[in-house]
């Protein structure tokens, strides 16, 4: 049975959070009193449909169910997780969370997206909320700062790690958290450069994505700097770079004045800056460019890479018909073309990818590759029948057309959502001994299971155009 989450407030990060446990295959219920709250969460769970899938190599679960409610007590039945994202406003956040703790299941974790309040003040007519203050995509970005009591947050960490998230435990209460108060310092600082004409909104833009910001997706702050010491590590940038400090680079302790003028200011060189495209234009941009990012760090484990490769090693695999299943996911926006379907080396690199994991299925895993052995690609020959387009579900299936000796021949068949054919790879592997750099016979274990896989198979008819380009049938 789907567990389910309530989402109180559907603006922008309510409707982050809606898509976020809607994508897990969590069911969400929405309470807000906007006539246009459906719409726009819609909007918001449209663009995560789009962008959330594309950051894994499997399929994310089943789409929980979404309903809207005109009552509280109505939505938050049942609920396991309840998050209160409406307006910052102290009075409006203790309204809300008063009606909430009366209303929901005991057993519900309470969490508010608050940017600034602690949990103190969020609490103090008596609710029993925790700060889990997320960032926006909330759908992509994987932060959310948790604060409040510690058996509270704990619960509130597990739950959120299910859902592909990183919860970060502020030790300490304190206005705006962690992040925010970063934000808050390079903002004030930026609206500084602005005003006294040193820079403009997008120069200070490109300063950060040309820069810093390219360096902080990895690495963060501190570990930049360790390395900005070179051999010494961070003594030796901390001696260099110290002194700077008690300079008057910054004016952080002033804050300029918030006119009609500033304001003015900073909008008109906004619009400049981007005006040409809409807030739905801008965010699938972000979104795209986000999971790009997203997906090289994976590949490392670097920061949010680290993170998603967690996530998807909880993810089920496919369940096998006639034949095993040794791939399903969503096609992401970066194995299309300026055609806006798939190009030839995706599809050549889903039929990789299924034979990785066909090669586990036989025990020739990670393990089996760190002790010196594995099989190598010698010949592939890719069919292409249908177009496949970003975002299409696409499944691989595997069948074995030979796998005597030193061979392993292989035949993928990609599908679509709809269960028609997009393309077939075909591949004829060698086992290699990684020492001698040399063809040689598979563990015993490996070829027992790979040997069952092809006694089995070879009942199946040959697949259409199978063999005619890529080693025998054996």
């Amino acid at each position: 049975m789907a567990r389910k989450a309530t989402i109180i407030g559907g603006g922008v990060i309510g409707g982050g959070w809606a898509a976020r446990f809607l994508l897990n295959g969590w069911d969400v219920s929405v309470f807000d009193p906007d006539p246009e709250a459906e719409r726009k969460i819609g909007e918001v769970i449209s663009n995560a449909r789009r962008s959330l899938p594309a950051l894994y190599d499997k399929a994310l679960p089943a789409e929980g169910r979404l309903s809207f409610h005109t009552e509280m007590a109505e939505a938050v039945a049942g609920a396991d997780w309840i998050q209160e994202s409406v307006p910052e406003r102290l009075d409006l956040k203790h309204k809300v969370l008063g009606a909430l703790c009366a209303a929901a299941p005991a057993s519900a974790v309470i969490g508010s997206s608050t940017s600034g309040f602690k949990p103190s003040e969020l609490n103090e007519k008596g609710a029993r909320a925790v700060v889990a203050h997320p960032f926006n995509p909330v759908y992509l970005l994987p932060l959310v700062e948790l604060v409040g009591d510690a058996t509270e947050t704990g619960r509130a960490a597990e739950i959120l790690r299910s859902i592909g998230m990183f919860p970060l435990m502020v030790r300490k209460e304190i206005d705006a958290h962690i992040a925010d108060r970063l934000l808050e310092a390079v903002w004030r600082e930026s609206l500084w450069l602005v005003k006294d004409g040193v820079a403009t909104t997008g120069e200070i833009d490109e300063a950060i994505r040309m820069g810093f910001g390219l360096r902080w997706a990895q690495m963060g702050l501190f570990e930049t700097y360790r390395i900005a010491g070179g051999e010494a590590g961070m003594k030796h940038f901390m001696a260099q770079f110290g002194p700077c400090l008690s300079w008057p680079w910054t004016k952080l302790m002033d804050v300029p004045e918030f006119n009609d003028e500033l304001v003015d200011l900073i909008a008109g060189q906004s619009d400049a800056q981007s005006g040409h495209l809409s807030i739905r234009e801008l965010e699938r941009l972000r979104d795209d460019n986000l999971v790009g990012m997203m997906r090289a760090l994976r590949k490392s484990g670097s920061g949010a890479g680290g993170v998603l490769k967690a996530h998807e090693a909880t993810f089920a695999d496919p369940v096998a018909t006639e034949l095993p299943v040794t791939g399903e996911r969503q096609v992401p926006t970066s194995w299309t073309d300026y055609n806006g379907h798939m190009n030839e080396a995706h599809y050549l690199e889903a039929g990789a990818q299924a034979t990785d994991r066909f090669m586990e299925m036989i025990g020739a895993d990670a393990a089996y590759v760190a002790a010196g052995r594995s099989y190598f690609t010698v010949e592939s020959h890719v069919r292409f029948i249908d177009e496949v387009k970003a975002g299409e579900r696409l499944r691989v299936t595997t069948q074995v057309l030979g796998g005597e000796g030193k061979k392993m021949h292989l035949f993928h068949r990609l599908e679509r959502g709809d269960g028609t054919l997009g393309a077939t790879v075909e591949t004829l592997l060698l086992h290699m001994d990684l020492t001698a750099r040399r063809s040689s016979e598979p563990a015993p274990e490996v070829a027992a299971k790979l040997a069952d896989f092809t006694a089995a198979h070879a009942a199946l008819p040959l697949p259409d155009g199978a063999g005619r380009h890529v080693g025998q049938r054996a």
